[in-house]
């Protein structure tokens, strides 16, 4: 075993486990064990469990993000103090006083770069799995995956397109021609949108004037093609994995931005703008009530009681003798 193998050991050992327990928990409900279907539903498991376990990671990305972007008129100002200057007590001078900002806001350039980091030895771990449970399913399970399941997984097919096939290597099928395709303008769409979010709804003015926002903003239409020229090499199972997971952080994104956004950006004021929205409802709710209580009340005070006085039987006479004395 290679370095690179030896490294992803565990992370394959994990990722076989947890496609084995999906893949048993959908077998167990009547799926059919060697289906492409339920080795990809195995795989939206494997997702749900990986993005909730980085959870964590998320939050200090977004939150790495947005104070990269509030210190960008900081780092404008050092950049424009040495501009011009290329001798190496400048640019040392330079380099100090930013590594000293971060550290004095706690931001990285690099945490912003967490979660797709902490995704790429599961990413390659899968490939590995699929790859390997395709051309090698005798010796492919290093945990719970055994040999049939292996086989099973390296030779399912969803709609006869075989999960380990790739655009490049589609065996002569053109459903995987199609599939394929589908899968790569998926990644990049939700990668777009997922980056646009930030770009246009979580930045404050100030910083949309900053040069690190222009640089972010040429990421927001770059880094969307590095799926298109990469997923050509992708196996389907893997870019189910990948659209799964680009999903997965859109929606993410969506509501921590709408929950939490950035002071001053237009996240920030839509949210005040529900917010007041919602508090003018309440108080309206809240003065039809005390009117409608006011009015009951009223209707109480001034409704005349009704008589509830028994009437005694008097005899003839008695009545007669009375009727003459009002008389």
């Amino acid at each position: 075993m290679d370095i690179f193998g030896t490294i992803l050991w565990p992370f394959k050992w994990v990722i076989e486990a947890i496609l084995v327990a999906f893949h048993s928990g959908w077998t167990a409900i009547g799926m059919n064990p060697a289906d492409g279907l339920t080795w990809i539903l195995s795989i939206l498991g494997l997702v749900l469990v990986v993005r909730a376990a980085l959870i964590p990671l998320f939050v200090r990305q977004i939150k790495s993000q947005r104070k990269m972007l509030e210190i960008a008129p900081q780092l404008k100002k050092i950049q424009e103090k040495y501009k011009g200057k290329r001798d190496q007590f400048s640019r040392e001078a330079m380099s100090r006083e930013t590594m000293e900002l971060y550290k004095r806001t706690g931001t990285s350039p690099f945490s912003s770069c967490l979660p797709l980091i902490a995704q790429m030895p599961i990413f390659f771990s899968l490939f590995q799995v699929l790859d390997n449970a395709q051309k090698h399913p005798e010796a492919a399970g290093i945990g719970l995956l055994s040999a049939p399941l292996a086989h099973q997984f390296g030779t399912a097919k969803l709609f006869g397109a075989p999960l380990a096939a790739t655009l490049t290597a589609n065996q002569g099928i053109p459903l995987v021609t199609v599939i394929a395709i589908g899968m790569i303008a998926l990644m990049t769409a939700s990668q777009f949108i997922t980056q646009l979010q930030i770009m246009s709804k979580n930045v404050s003015p100030e910083t949309m004037a900053s040069p690190m926002y222009r640089q972010q903003k040429m990421l927001l239409y770059v880094l969307p093609l590095v799926f298109i020229f990469s997923g050509i090499a992708f196996p389907l199972g893997v870019m189910f994995y990948w659209v799964f997971s680009n999903l997965w952080t859109m929606g993410q994104q969506f509501i921590v931005i709408r929950n939490s956004p950035t002071p001053g950006s237009e996240a920030a004021k839509a949210r005040e703008a529900r917010l007041a929205k919602k508090a003018a409802r309440k108080e309206d709710a809240a003065g039809a009530g005390a009117g409608a209580g006011a009015t009951s009340q009223a209707e109480v005070v001034h409704t005349p009681r009704p008589n509830t006085q028994r009437n005694q039987p008097v005899s003839k006479a008695r009545a007669k003798r009375t009727g003459e004395r009002r008389a």
